[in-house]
């Protein structure tokens, strides 16, 4: 059985929360404070985080901050009411995964949920293919059309790491940090000028993408397309 832990500090929240996973199949822990929360995280290591930021104790992005560099990779969705931009790229750029905006649809938080354990119950694999192209990890070949396009290192690591991260909100710093390294001086528009070129080249139209979705005023989301 996947377990959920819930760090919420609203109780009519976290109960509602609590039965529809559990109707569900899924082992719940729940925690109503931020250091109870970390202790839970840290101590019985769930397989998925749904994380309020604003607790007492200690807060959302200090838990996202101490699970990262303990090294668990389980995802984290950040529940917040907050709508700044800058608040959901703090969360992203500590660690989290996605985030939902309160209030919030608990359909679309459960299938969101479950997306991210469904790909978690996977291993990656050797090729990951899609209805235009294909990326070969092993030999890092990239073919579009039955044909063999050559891609740059930045193009190659830049998509791989989407590819790796579906669905994800990921912010330019983030993929910087994944791609380039910290020690990297290069800027946020390098990541610009990357998913410019590789618009060009996996979408069937760059000019309106469907695999790599702009989030204003946070960075990127790379939603594959199954059908053809």
């Amino acid at each position: 059985m996947e377990t959920i832990l819930i760090v919420e500090d609203d109780s009519a929240m976290m109960r509602g929360l609590k039965d529809n996973f559990e109707m569900k199949g899924y082992g719940v822990v729940c925690a109503r404070d931020g250091e109870e929360g970390l202790n839970a995280a840290l101590d019985k290591k769930p397989d998925l985080i749904l994380l309020d930021i604003m607790l007492p104790k200690i807060n959302g992005y200090e838990i996202c901050r101490s699970v990262r560099k303990e090294g668990l990779q389980m995802p984290i969705i950040m529940l917040t009411a907050k709508g700044q931009e800058s608040d959901i790229v703090l969360g992203l750029n500590l660690g989290a995964d996605d985030y939902v905006t309160k209030p919030f649809s608990i359909r679309e938080l459960m299938a969101r949920v479950e997306a991210f354990l469904r790909r978690r119950r996977t291993e990656e694999p050797e090729v990951y293919e899609f209805p235009h192209w294909q990326l070969d990890v092993r030999s890092r070949r990239f073919v579009r059309g039955g044909k063999e396009v050559k891609l740059t290192r930045q193009q190659f690591e830049v998509l791989h790491f989407f590819c790796r991260r579906p669905w994800r909100a990921m912010t330019r710093d983030e993929i910087l940090n994944q791609v380039w390294g910290y020690s990297s001086f290069v800027t946020g528009r390098v990541v610009d000028r990357v998913v410019v070129s590789l618009r060009r080249t996996i979408e069937p139209d760059a000019r309106t993408p469907v695999y790599i979705r702009t989030i204003r005023g946070v960075g990127y989301k790379f939603e594959p397309q199954e059908e053809a």
